[in-house]
């Protein structure tokens, strides 16, 4: 990329940057495998404004782990990401480093194997503030003692001198989302947070998360599988197929009137209450594809009960619905329940 160029892409961000705290134009990464060059991430655009919750839904394997990745500058990638009017997707490591941590706080799925085993959890919170605002060890210890209690651990005093292994699974994920605020970042990256986790500390750590996101004004983007975690939680939902988003919109738009078969049938896939004992859940038949054989046509179509000969030669692009900013990626949406406003 020229000089010219550069200084494009930046006034451009700087434009965005006063409205959007994160904006992403045709980001893709590409991984070179022994199978050839794959494409995980392609061609993804978003954009997520200052306290607010993206939700990005998908089965394993659809990219959303990645292009969070991506955002965080850990896989080499093309496109603009524009954070805080800054495109950061040409950054050196040593920026990056100044980034991760200080301004992006990120929290993993499996707290056991992202917390370090041998460090006491008031050394893995004060690392951070070590690195990014010089705070010294006194100081750091009140600030961890603060942070452990802003999250609700239980005995906070106590548990600063405890190893990982010694907590539960939602104390321990507890203490990672400390340390992922220790820099009181501007966006929280959170993958599939609860994912380790029994049901009723689900709801704890997701209440959590937006409780601190309501104190903070912090933008949250909320990685998951399950549309039935993020219905009340997010305030837009990004729907991710084979790396590519296949609807998007604000998350009230999206469950009213879902126009992709492969949103729907993730939302049908949900357990409910009421159903009835023994009842079988939907599922999504045949199984995700390989990236390094993608169909031609929609990438969904092997897998859509509705698919077309179109389907299979022809991508569709991402169109609007319309209303609110609802975008969906298919040649023969599905028709809104009866009733629907």
């Amino acid at each position: 990329m020229n000089a010219t160029d550069r200084q494009a892409r930046k006034e451009v961000c700087a434009r965005e940057g006063m409205t959007e705290l994160l904006a992403l134009d045709q980001l893709t990464v590409e991984l070179q495998t022994a199978a050839g060059p794959i494409s995980p991430v392609d061609s993804v655009s978003l954009t997520l404004a200052p306290g607010k919750t993206l939700a990005l839904v998908g089965e394993s394997g659809s990219g959303k782990s990645m292009l969070c990745r991506a955002i965080l500058g850990l896989v080499p990638s093309r496109g603009r990401i524009c954070f805080v009017g800054r495109d950061t997707a040409n950054d050196s490591a040593k920026e990056l480093n100044r980034i991760r941590g200080r301004e992006i706080g990120v929290v993993l799925q499996d707290p056991l194997s992202s917390l370090n085993p041998v460090m006491t959890v008031l050394q893995q919170i004060f690392e951070p503030m070590r690195f990014h605002l010089g705070i010294g060890s006194k100081e750091g210890r009140e600030r961890a003692l603060e942070l452990l209690r802003s999250v609700g651990m239980p005995n906070p005093e106590e548990r600063l001198g405890c190893y990982p292994h010694q907590l539960s699974g939602g104390m321990r994920q507890r203490v990672a989302i400390a340390i992922a605020l220790a820099c009181d970042p501007k966006l929280l990256i959170a993958d599939e947070p609860t994912t380790a986790l029994d049901v009723t500390v689900q709801a704890d750590i997701l209440n959590l998360l937006s409780r601190i996101q309501q104190q903070r004004n912090m933008a949250i983007i909320l990685v998951s599988h399950d549309l039935g975690v993020v219905a009340g939680r997010a305030h837009d939902i990004a729907v991710m197929y084979a790396g590519r988003i296949v609807e998007q919109g604000p998350t009230a738009a999206v469950f009213a009137r879902m126009r992709m078969r492969y949103t729907r049938l993730l939302f049908e896939a949900i357990p409910r209450i009421d159903d009835p004992p023994q009842r079988r859940l939907p599922n999504i038949p045949d199984q995700p594809p390989n990236f390094a054989a993608l169909p031609p046509g929609c990438r969904f179509a092997p897998r859509c009960p509705a698919a077309a000969e179109r389907c299979r030669h022809e991508y569709p692009p991402l169109v609007a619905d319309g209303r609110d900013g609802h975008l969906f990626a298919c040649w023969f949406p599905c028709e809104p329940p009866e009733g629907t406003p």
